[in-house]
C-alpha cells in the first residue's frame, strides 16, 4: 500500500498540473473558472459532461483549447437533423487493391475516434444518432455490423446544448442525459470579464497554447483522484441527499414530494463522490468533505430530477430544487 509521503508527493504534482492547465487556458478564456474546474473534474474522473449555454459564450473555444493543452486528438461534430449514425461512428467502404484488383471492405473511422469529442448542439440530431453516441460514451466502443472497434483512451465527450432555441430539436432522453456526469451551466461574464473579452478578442493576435500533459499523464491524474479518501460520514451524506430526491422516499422533503415525479438513481451518488474527490484533489486534500459534495450537487443532479406539472407551472426549475435540497438535508450526526 502506498505510504502517506508518496501519495502527498503525487497529490502535490496533481495540483501543479491543475494550476498549469488553468493558467494556460486563461490565455484564451476570460473568466468561466467554475465551468473550467467542472470540465477538468469530469476529465479527471474519466467521465463526460454537457455544457448548456446561449451561443457566443466560448463553449467551443474552451473545449478546443482544452484538447490543445492536453496534447490529445480532437474532433468537433456539428449535430444536425440529417446526421446519420454512420456519419459519426464510421462505415465500411469497398477498397480495391491496386496490384491484385481484389476488392475488400475497409473500415473508415468516423469523428468519434478521437480522445476529446465535441458534440455541438447534441439535441439537434435524431434519436437514432443520439443512441449511437450513447454506446460510444458508455462502452468506449463502436459496433459496425458484427465488428466492434475500441475507441482511443482516454475518451471524453463534451456536448453542448442551446437552452433558448427548441424548434427543430430532439430533447435528449433521460437515459442519455444520465450518461453525463455534469450538466454545466455556462453563464454570461461579469462586466469586468466582458470588457476584457472585447479587448482580448479584437486585437488580432492569435495565442498559441503549449501542450502540458499527454494521455498517459491523464491516467496518472485519474489514479490520484481515485485514491482520495471517502469517509463513511461523507458516504452517508451522499446517500441521504440522493435518496431525498425521490418523492417515494420517506425522508424526502415535502417540496420534493410535491414537485418531483422521479428522482436520481445510484449513478448520481457515484458521480457526487467522484466529483467531490476531484475537487479535493485540486485543492490538495486527501479526503473529501460534505462541502465538496454540495459544490458538485447542482451539476450532478440538475439533469436527474423529473419535475411534474405543478413545478413547471410554478416556474421552479431543477437548480432551485437542488439548492433547496442541500439546505434541507442535514449532515449526518457524529456517532
Amino acid at each position: 500500500m502506498e505510504d502517506k509521503a508518496a501519495f502527498a508527493e503525487r497529490l502535490a504534482q496533481f495540483q501543479q498540473v491543475h494550476t498549469s492547465i488553468t493558467r494556460e487556458l486563461s490565455k484564451v478564456i476570460i473568466g468561466q473558472r467554475e465551468v473550467i474546474d467542472q470540465m477538468l473534474a469530469s476529465m479527471f474522473c474519466g467521465a463526460h459532461c454537457l455544457l448548456v449555454g446561449v451561443p457566443g459564450l466560448a463553449k467551443t473555444a474552451m473545449v478546443k483549447s482544452l484538447a490543445e493543452i492536453m496534447a490529445l486528438s480532437f474532433k468537433r461534430i456539428q449535430f444536425t437533423p440529417d446526421l446519420m449514425p454512420s456519419d459519426i461512428t464510421g462505415t465500411d467502404v469497398i477498397e480495391e487493391d491496386a496490384n491484385t484488383g481484389k476488392r475488400d471492405f475497409k473500415f473508415l473511422a468516423g469523428p468519434l475516434f478521437a480522445h476529446i469529442v465535441l458534440a455541438d448542439e447534441i439535441n439537434r440530431t435524431p434519436p437514432k444518432t443520439q443512441a449511437a453516441l450513447l454506446e460510444a460514451m458508455q462502452e468506449r466502443q463502436v459496433s459496425i455490423g458484427k465488428v466492434t472497434y475500441m475507441l482511443p483512451r482516454p475518451f471524453l465527450v463534451i456536448a453542448t446544448q442551446n437552452p433558448i432555441e427548441q424548434e427543430g430539436t430532439y430533447p435528449l432522453p433521460e437515459a442519455q442525459q444520465d450518461r453525463f456526469m455534469f450538466n454545466i451551466h455556462v453563464g454570461y461574464p461579469n462586466p469586468e470579464e466582458e470588457l476584457e473579452i472585447y479587448r482580448f478578442t479584437t486585437h488580432g493576435k492569435p495565442v498559441k497554447l503549449s501542450p502540458i500533459v499527454t494521455g498517459e499523464d491523464i491516467f496518472r491524474l485519474q489514479e490520484v483522484v481515485d485514491s482520495i479518501i471517502v469517509s463513511d460520514y461523507a458516504l452517508q451524506y451522499v446517500t441521504d441527499i440522493v435518496r431525498s430526491t425521490r418523492p417515494a422516499s420517506p425522508n424526502a422533503p415535502k417540496f420534493i414530494k410535491d414537485l418531483v415525479d422521479w428522482g436520481a438513481g445510484p449513478r448520481a451518488g457515484q458521480f457526487l463522490i467522484k466529483g467531490a474527490k476531484a475537487l479535493a484533489a485540486m485543492e490538495g486534500r486527501v479526503n473529501i468533505s460534505c462541502a465538496d459534495v454540495r459544490r458538485v450537487a447542482v451539476p450532478v443532479l440538475r439533469h436527474r430530477l423529473g419535475l411534474n406539472f405543478q413545478a413547471q407551472t410554478s416556474g421552479i426549475d431543477t437548480v432551485q430544487l437542488v439548492n433547496m435540497l442541500i439546505k434541507a438535508v442535514p449532515e449526518p450526526k457524529l456517532s
